[in-house]
C-alpha cells in the first residue's frame, strides 16, 4: 500500500531538490489515506485545449498525460497558494500587513503549471505579483508571510516585503512596471554564455505589454537567440483598466512580430504544462525565445487598495471562479476519472489550512528587525562600511 504521504514526499524531493522523507513532510502534506494505492486510476490521458500559434508550424500536443501522483501534487501546490493568499488578505485588513500587497488567486495554474514543464536549475523572475511563484521555487509558506509583515523571519529578513521576495534562481518581485524583463533577457544571456543547457522565464503582466524595453529586449533576445520564454500573464485589466481599452491589440502572443508565439489557456494546469514544455524545448534546441500569452485571470483586485468591483462585475468574477476555477477545474477531472477521493482532498485542504494558520501566527508574533540591521546586505562581498543615517550624526554599519 502506498500512502498520499509517501507520494507528496516523492513530489517534494523532486520540487526542493532535497531529501524530504515522510517524517519531515510539512503538516500540510501529511495525509495518510486508508484505501490502497491500486484502488485510484494511476494514469490518465485528457484533452486540452488547441494553443493559438504565431510563427510555428506545429505547437504543443492536445493530449496532456496527468498522472495521479502529479495531479495529487499540482492540486496541493495550487491549494497552498490560494490559501496562503487569502490570508495575506486577511492580514491586511487587519492592518498587520501594509503598504503595497499583489495577490495571486485565481492564477494559480500559471505557477503551478510552468514549475512542472522546467526545472529548478532553471531560471524566473517576475513582476511584482510575485507570492505563488516564491512559494513555487521553493520558499516556506511561514518565510513568505512573515516577509509580507516586516518580521525577522521573512525570505528577505523582513526588509522586502510583497514585491521584493527572492530564492535560488528567482530574481524576484520587481517593483517596476516591465523593468523585470530586460533583467530576464541578461540572465538568458548568462545561461547562454555558460553554455549550461538553462534558460529564463521571463514574465509580465497584460499592463506591462505595452512598454517600450520589453519591445527592446525582443529584439535583442531574437538577435541572439537567448534561451528565454517571455510569458505575458494576461488577467485581463491592467490595474482598472480592461485591455481592450489599453492596447490596439490584445493578441499578446503575436506581440515579438519574428519571435514565435503560443496563446494558452492560463486557467488549466495541463494546458500551461504542456505550452511551456513545448517552449523550453524549443529554447533548449537553440531556436532562440519563444512568447507565451497566458489567459488567465484574478479574483482579487490589482492590489489590495483596489476593490476590484469599480471595473467589472462581481456576477463577472462569480461566473469565471464557477466555470474555470483553476483548482476546481483539476479536482474535478481526477474525481471524474476516480484518480482520488473527495476524503483525501478534504484531508489535504485541512492541512493546507493548519499549515498557514501556523504561518500567519509565526508571521505575527515573531519580532521586526532590529535597527542595527537595517543598512546589512548593501553588498554582497564587501567588508563592513558606513551608512549615513537619517541626519549626518547618526552612523549605521552595513555587514555583508
Amino acid at each position: 500500500m502506498k500512502t498520499m504521504l509517501s507520494i507528496i514526499s516523492n513530489a517534494l524531493c523532486r520540487m526542493t531538490g532535497r531529501n524530504v522523507g515522510p517524517q519531515t513532510v510539512p503538516e500540510a502534506a501529511r495525509v495518510v489515506v486508508a484505501r490502497s494505492f491500486t484502488d485510484f486510476t494511476p494514469q490518465v490521458t485528457f484533452d486540452i485545449k488547441k494553443c493559438d500559434l504565431h510563427r510555428l508550424e506545429e505547437g504543443p500536443p492536445l493530449r496532456a498525460e496527468l498522472t495521479r501522483e502529479q495531479g495529487l501534487q499540482y492540486y496541493h501546490t495550487m491549494q497552498t497558494v490560494r490559501r496562503m493568499e487569502l490570508k495575506a488578505d486577511q492580514l491586511y485588513k487587519q492592518k498587520i500587513i501594509r503598504g503595497f500587497c499583489h495577490l495571486y488567486d485565481g492564477q494559480e495554474a500559471c505557477a503551478a503549471g510552468i514549475e512542472a514543464a522546467i526545472n529548478l536549475s532553471d531560471h524566473l523572475i517576475t513582476a511584482y505579483r510575485a507570492h505563488g511563484f516564491t512559494y513555487t521555487r521553493g520558499v516556506s509558506v511561514k518565510e513568505i508571510l512573515a516577509e509580507l509583515t516586516g518580521r525577522k523571519g521573512g525570505v528577505a529578513k523582513g526588509k522586502g516585503g510583497s514585491m521584493h521576495m527572492y530564492a535560488p534562481h528567482f530574481y524576484g518581485g520587481n517593483g517596476i512596471v516591465g523593468a523585470q524583463v530586460p533583467v530576464g533577457a541578461g540572465i538568458a544571456l548568462a545561461c547562454s554564455y555558460q553554455g549550461n543547457n538553462q534558460l529564463c522565464v521571463t514574465l509580465y503582466g497584460d499592463g506591462a505589454a505595452n512598454q517600450g524595453q520589453i519591445f527592446e529586449t525582443f529584439n535583442m533576445a531574437a538577435l541572439w537567440k537567448l534561451p528565454c520564454i517571455f510569458i505575458c500573464e494576461n488577467n485581463k485589466y491592467g490595474m482598472g483598466t480592461a485591455v481592450e481599452r489599453a492596447a490596439a491589440s490584445t493578441d499578446y502572443y503575436k506581440r515579438g512580430d519574428f519571435i514565435p508565439g503560443l496563446r494558452v489557456d492560463g486557467m488549466d494546469v495541463l494546458c500551461v504544462r504542456e505550452a511551456t514544455r513545448f517552449a523550453a524545448e524549443h529554447c533548449r534546441a537553440g531556436k532562440g525565445p519563444i512568447v507565451m500569452e497566458l489567459q488567465t485571470y484574478r479574483y482579487h483586485g490589482h492590489s489590495m487598495s483596489d476593490p476590484g468591483v469599480s471595473y467589472r462585475t462581481r456576477e463577472e468574477i462569480q461566473e469565471v471562479r464557477s466555470k474555470s476555477d483553476p483548482i476546481s477545474m483539476l479536482k474535478e477531472r481526477m474525481l471524474a476519472n476516480n484518480m482520488a477521493s473527495a476524503e483525501e482532498f478534504k484531508e489535504i485542504d485541512i492541512a493546507i489550512r493548519k499549515e498557514v494558520e501556523e504561518a500567519a501566527q509565526f508571521a505575527t508574533l515573531d519580532p521586526e528587525p532590529p535597527l542595527d540591521e537595517l543598512c546589512d546586505h548593501i553588498f554582497h562581498n564587501e567588508p563592513p562600511l558606513e551608512v549615513r543615517g537619517t541626519n549626518p550624526w547618526s552612523k549605521l554599519k552595513s555587514v555583508s
